[in-house]
């Protein structure tokens, strides 16, 4: 069963990265680079100063880098644990992919960077929803872009995608009910 899921999941990313060209890679590398939204990252903060105040925002940056923080070192746990290698460091299908990516790393499972955006979406998704309730949207979009472009780059399994994505929404949600909580205590009180 597994090994058919696995079998299923390699001839998935085989298509899906194949759909890359050229013409799109710097695109793609762009998305995928890690500091590409830090712009965003900071719109996000501006607008929870701007509805919750700068108290408020000291409480939201401290859980926010423990979420952060929360989700590397469980996807490194889970990483070491399973030791499922990269598709770009798979030899059985070297010749069939397009590895773009700066470089391979040596265990995808699952991903980084699919937990973190996604987590980053949920929380801030939720704590601006009552001022702004399509950003939710707007950001899980913005964090399905990310995780694909790491199956474009060649360096992630879709699902290593998924299993990132849904540990990060459970721990985007977590961490929102932690923020929610921490600001009642600290700042409202």
């Amino acid at each position: 069963m597994i090994e058919q899921l696995l079998q299923y999941d390699t001839a998935l990313f085989v298509y899906l990265n194949g759909l890359g060209s050229a013409t799109w890679d710097g695109l793609w590398l762009a998305i995928t680079h890690k500091y590409t939204f830090a712009p965003l990252y900071a719109i996000l903060l501006f607008l929870l100063y701007r509805q919750f105040g700068l108290k408020s925002l000291l409480v939201f940056i401290v859980v926010i880098a423990l979420m952060v923080t929360f989700t590397d070192q469980i996807t490194n746990v889970f990483k070491r644990t399973f030791m499922r290698p990269r598709p770009c460091g798979a030899e059985d299908i070297a010749d069939k992919i397009r590895f773009i990516a700066v470089r391979c790393g040596k265990y995808g499972f699952f991903s980084g960077h699919s937990s973190n955006t996604m987590a980053a979406a949920v929380f801030t998704g939720l704590m601006l929803k009552p001022y702004y309730k399509n950003l939710i949207f707007i950001m899980l979009l913005w964090s399905a872009i990310v995780a694909y472009s790491r199956i474009y780059v060649g360096v992630h399994y879709p699902l290593d995608i998924f299993c990132g994505m849904t540990f990060g929404a459970i721990s985007g949600f977590m961490f929102y009910k932690l923020g929610t909580y921490a600001n009642k205590r600290f700042v409202n009180d």
